[in-house]
Formats: structure tokens, sequence, C-alpha cells
């Protein structure tokens, strides 16, 4: 079995070491990926323009292939230009955050595994839900920093995987959205659907009390912010029981969605 693994978070970001150390005993792995973060591009391709491709070393010293483009441009170069052959899964991940409902058309992972869907590959989009109150930590000097622990995540997409290689896809399932939430009541995973969004989207600008450190964030003190504004989410906090989101929030368990690309609703007999 050969398994292409890419993501959205960059190369070097810990998630994709954790993807192929969870199931590099499976198959044979090849890591293509962004050079560097490309969270929320969607499916973006870049047609017709020059990209960069270079040999790196992951911290395990295990080699791996930086891509100058977005995570959908890593799959395609990744199966068409450095693996021999057409992979027999992708897996797109682990990503460092949520991908639920459907808003994972703006998902650069999940886009990811949509591009490689379009090459005929099964795929798997992964995200760790890190939650703030237990991933957030600080040192004994007061530093803060994230307490990445893919664990359950790397067991779970380990067991997919297997399940997959032994009995393929169910008919019908193009990919799958494996979600897991770092803080976790329970190991089962939940066959879920997709919830009806996951973010509450704002437009905020420099009048906005509330959020003032948010739109202040990287201004440059020479720039102006009388003509800026800034798209700022929020996390929905309701959701429908069997959905993604009720699992993940609710359920506190790991969710896996299947999905099909092909997003046509047929049925207008009655329209």
């Amino acid at each position: 079995m050969n398994i292409l693994i890419s993501n959205d978070d960059g190369v070097f970001a810990p998630g994709i070491l954790a993807a192929k150390q969870a199931v590099e005993d499976l198959a044979n792995v090849t890591v293509v990926a962004p050079d560097k973060n490309n969270s929320s591009v969607g499916r973006r391709l870049t047609l017709f323009k020059h990209l960069e491709i270079k040999t790196c070393e992951l911290e395990d010293g295990s080699s791996a292939y930086s891509v100058s483009g977005s995570p959908a441009d890593s799959v395609v170069v990744g199966t068409n230009y450095v693996m021999d052959e057409k992979p027999d899964l992708v897996i797109c991940g682990i990503n460092q955050g949520v991908n639920i409902s459907c808003d994972i058309t703006s998902s650069g992972t999940v886009c990811a595994a949509f591009e490689a869907v379009s090459l005929g590959i099964p795929a798997i989009a992964v995200s760790l839900f890190m939650d703030p109150e237990t991933s957030f930590k600080q040192d004994e000097n007061g530093e803060w920093y994230i307490d990445y622990d893919f664990t359950l995540t790397k067991d779970v997409l380990h067991d997919l995987v297997l399940k997959i290689k032994n009995e393929g896809f169910p008919q019908g399932v193009d990919l799958f959205n494996l979600n897991v939430p770092s803080n976790y009541d329970s190991e089962e995973v939940k066959i879920t659907h997709l919830s009806h969004k996951m973010l509450d989207k704002d437009v905020i600008d420099n009048t906005n009390n509330e959020k003032e450190d948010i739109f202040n964030y990287h201004l440059d003190e020479n720039q102006s912010s009388d003509d800026l504004i800034m798209i700022v989410s929020d996390l929905i906090k309701e959701y429908d029981e069997g959905s993604d989101g009720y699992a993940l929030f609710v359920d506190k368990c790991p969710s896996l969605t299947p999905l099909n690309v092909n997003m046509s609703s047929r049925d207008l007999k009655d329209w």
C-alpha cells in the first residue's frame, strides 16, 4: 500500500509527522506538503505558474518534499510528479484545529482531500481539535505553549487506515472527514453527518471595542486603521444530535463523517 500525506499547516507542522508515524507500519509513506501555512485556502490551485519544490527533513530524520503552493497543489505534485505511481490513499493532516460542517469547503485540509478524489484516489482528512482549556499551557517560566497530544488521533487514524487496507472504502464514500477532540470523554468513534455550519462570521473595523486587540494585532504602527476592516469568526455553540459538531463538542468523542464529493441534488420531480 502506498500513501501520500499532505496538510495545510505546512510541511514542518507537528501534525504531519504524527500522521506519518500513525500509518508508516501499514504502508509506504510519501510526504508532500506546502512550505508554509496555508489554512483556509480551500481548493486553490496554482496553474501555469512556477512552483518551487524542495527536499527537506522532518523531525524524525525522514525525508519529505515542500511545495511553494497550496495543499491541493501539493496533492497534485505528489501524485503526478514525486511518486512513481498513483497512491492508494491520500491522508491530509493531522490538522491543528477543527474542520466540521458545511464550512469544510474553505478548509485547505479537506479540500486537499477533495483534490485527491478528483484524481481518482480515496482520501482521509483528519483534524485535532485542541481544547483551549487543556491544550494551551504555561511552562515553569510562565511562557505559553501548545500541548500537541496526538495520541488518540494517531490511534484512530491507524485503525481507520487498517480497516480501509483490509476492506476498502464503503460503497458511495469518496473520503472520510475525521475530527478528534484533545479533551475527550470517550474514545468511541461516532459516525456523523455534517453540521449546518461551524462558524459565525462578522466584519469589524477600528470602532469595535470588544475585538480591539484582535483588530490591532498585526497593525503596522505607520498604517492607518481608518480604511481597514477584518473578517472575524466564532465557533457555533449548538449542534444537532448526530452531527460532527455534536460528537466533538457535546459527546466529546471522535467524529467520522463519510463524504461523497458529488454535490448534485437530483430529486426535483416535485419542484
